[in-house]
């Protein structure tokens, strides 16, 4: 790994785990239990469906961009290949 990258690596798990804590602490403020997690992987909704798989979740909550036209082609959407390649029910914000 260059250090280039091993560096934007570490920061953006940094960056990643402050937005994680943050969140969590707002569900604690709600008297909501929350388990985050953090997982680097090529195919990010593999990991999304293997981990509620893992813990037994009974819903998938996601947020959606509302790319339209070939920015959505292109791009792709990680919130459409989760609901295309779960039988865990999604919920999808807009």
């Amino acid at each position: 790994m260059s250090g280039a990258f091993a560096e934007h690596a570490a920061r953006a798990k940094a960056h990643a785990e402050k937005i994680l804590n943050g969140v969590a602490e707002e569900a604690r403020l709600a008297g909501v239990i929350c388990e985050t997690v953090q997982i680097e992987e090529d195919h990010p909704y593999e990991a999304i469906i293997e981990a509620a798989k893992q813990r037994g979740c009974d819903l998938i909550v996601m947020a959606s961009h509302g790319r339209s036209g070939i920015a959505a082609i292109v791009l792709g959407s990680v919130t459409t290949k989760v609901l295309t390649h779960t039988k865990i029910p999604v919920l999808v914000c807009h």
